[in-house]
């Protein structure tokens, strides 16, 4: 059922798509006072489509972020930059979008569709091309079903625009990568135009209201004195994010972190607390795999979230500090992104782990 999305909901949207992201999709209190803004601005709320009433003859735009996240933090949006790249698209294809709608879900590109929307004046559909967030732009379901991601364009922060058309959407990544390094590590794209019907086909649904259902959990334990994990992981039962359970409970030891070829890549350790173990997790953006010694405790596609050991509050790998105590939840994904169409494009061994996808049970 559609919803309407009110400036009340940021603040739990944000917390709830940061979780989502795993690790990535960009710094939540950026996205959410990206959306604020634009409400106080158009004075009205938003409204939010459900995926399965999109009519089939709708057209719909996706709209996002691109390039590492550490860089959004340094390198602020001027807030119009996705509006544009839309817009361009719309003159390129000669047809007007009827909505957007997210590639990802995170805390910054669960948010640039709300503020595409709140601009242009255009309904978001409640969904995305991930489920969660990923590193490249082929990391789609989208993708993995049969949609071009191109004709597609490029926008900084200063106005500067490309329109790029690949032969296919991994030459689709390769080449907007390069050119969103070279405006500054982060840039802001239109892409995946499809029809309605298509996006039904091809889509996770209900991202965006998953979001703030989570993050109303974890505010609703922090009010009522609940213990946050416990209350998540039941606000989670009967969803397609379910199961979810704590895998380790720990301290920052060390986290190593450089930005590279326009993604943040890294590793972090975590100490166990009261024992000797040591959890090693990388990074590319997102949490890929978490171990301890040999054991593989959680890999893609499912969520891996470094999360503040006493509120809940998800920790974006750009925010990871030595000495903060966590515990890392592992969090199953929906039917759609666990088909071997998919594991074959975001599974473990497409990042370089000789590890078998195992769904949790």
């Amino acid at each position: 059922m559609s919803m309407t999305l009110h400036i009340e909901d940021l603040p739990d949207l944000a917390r709830g798509a940061a979780f989502l992201g795993s690790g990535g999709g960009g710094n939540p209190y950026i996205g959410r006072l990206m959306v604020e803004r634009a409400m106080r601005e158009t004075g009205r709320p938003l409204e939010l489509l459900d995926l399965e009433e999109l009519p089939d003859d709708a057209f719909v735009i996706t709209t996002a972020m691109m390039g590492a996240p550490t860089c959004i933090v340094e390198k602020l949006p001027e807030g119009m930059e996705a509006a544009h790249s839309l817009r361009r698209l719309e003159e390129h294809l000669g047809r007007k979008a009827t909505a957007t709608m997210p590639i990802e879900a995170g805390g910054v590109n669960s948010m640039i569709p709300l503020v595409v929307g709140m601009r242009l004046g255009l309904p978001v559909v409640d969904g995305d091309g991930m489920g969660r967030a990923f590193p490249e732009l082929y990391h789609e379901t989208f993708h993995i079903y049969g949609v071009s991601g191109t004709p597609m364009v490029i926008t900084n922060d200063h106005g500067d625009q490309t329109l790029l058309d690949t032969h296919d959407n991994y030459m689709m990544e390769w080449l907007s990568r390069g050119i969103a390094i070279r405006m500054g590590g982060v840039a802001y794209i239109a892409e995946y135009p499809m029809d309605g019907a298509t996006a039904k086909r091809v889509s996770v649904s209900g991202t965006i209201g998953m979001g703030l259902r989570i993050g109303r959990a974890i505010r609703e334990a922090r009010e009522q004195h609940l213990d946050p994990f416990d209350h998540l992981i039941r606000s989670m039962e009967g969803t397609s994010y379910s199961p979810a359970r704590v895998i380790f409970t720990g301290k920052l030891i060390e986290v190593f972190r450089r930005t590279k070829d326009g993604f943040a890549l890294g590793t972090v350790k975590i100490q166990e607390l009261g024992g000797p173990r040591v959890m090693t997790i990388d990074f590319q953006n997102e949490n890929l795999i978490a171990m301890v010694d040999d054991e593989v405790l959680a890999v893609v596609p499912n969520l891996i979230n470094i999360l503040d050991a006493e509120t809940a509050e998800p920790i974006t790998t750009e925010e990871l500090r030595y000495g903060q105590r966590v515990k890392v939840m592992v969090v199953s994904v929906p039917p759609i992104m666990r088909t071997p169409e998919a594991i074959a494009v975001w599974g473990p061994r497409t990042f370089g782990y000789d590890v078998d996808f195992e769904p949790l049970t």
